[in-house]
């Protein structure tokens, strides 16, 4: 098991930035792909971003590109996603996951965390 636990959502205006963190206990972390998705309200969850355990091959959704940034510490146990220019359209509550390999983490992760709510003003 992996126990994930988000931090660091909040009230932005648009244009502005925030860096999520999560928080990795339980098995070895450094072994699992992380990603992050998101869920807007009456939509479907979404994938955001992901990275390999080695940190060499990261993923993005298109329209995040150049704005988004995520990143891993294994030796703290912790993912991040830096967000910049934040647009309302990010409005959403952002998850963080964990899978075995790339694949599965941006396909069908296998542990999730609760969720942080970012808010994005116009």
């Amino acid at each position: 098991q992996v126990q994930l636990v988000e931090s660091g959502g909040g009230l932005v205006q648009a244009g502005g930035s925030l860096r999520l963190s999560c928080a990795a206990s339980g098995r070895t972390f450094s072994s699992y792909a992380m990603g992050w998705f998101r869920q807007a309200p009456g939509k479907e969850r979404e994938f955001v971003a992901a990275i390999s355990w080695t940190s060499d091959n990261t993923y993005y959704l298109d329209s995040v590109k150049g704005r988004f940034t995520i990143s891993r510490d294994n030796a703290k146990n912790t993912v991040y996603l830096r967000m910049n220019s934040l647009n309302p359209e990010g409005t959403a509550v952002y998850y963080c996951a964990a899978g075995e390999t790339d694949d599965s983490v941006v396909g069908g992760p296998q542990f999730w965390g609760q969720g942080t709510q970012v808010t994005v003003s116009s």
